[in-house]
């Protein structure tokens, strides 16, 4: 090693040292009583049923894509029109489920108690 690339290595540890003995804030007393920001049982299956919802329709149009790649890109195979129909009647179904996700929460929710 050259002395420009020894000095380059010296003082790049030096600040990694220098960082590290720094007292990081994460150590810093808060002062007071720490509270978790825990949700109640209804906030936390509102919260899921929107996750829900929202994952069902992305692979719900991911499917719908997917359908009309497989079907433009047929070309008048029976074999890949078949699989564009699939994967549409897959997309339908997602978006169904997706509709109807408040309504079976809603159900899980009578059964259970909530």
């Amino acid at each position: 090693m050259t002395t420009r690339a020894l000095r380059l290595v010296a003082r790049v540890a030096a600040a990694v040292l220098g960082m590290l003995a720094v007292p990081a804030a994460a150590y810093a007393d808060p002062g007071g009583p720490v509270v978790l920001a825990a949700n109640d049982l209804p906030t936390v299956i509102a919260n899921l049923q929107t996750w829900v919802m929202g994952i069902l329709a992305a692979v719900a149009t991911l499917f719908l894509v997917l359908a009309g790649v497989y079907w433009a890109t047929a070309g008048g195979d029976p074999a890949q029109v078949d699989k564009a129909k699939g994967a549409l009647k897959n997309a339908l179904i997602g978006y169904g489920l997706a509709v109807l996700a408040p309504v079976l929460l809603e159900v899980v929710q009578g059964i259970v108690g909530g």
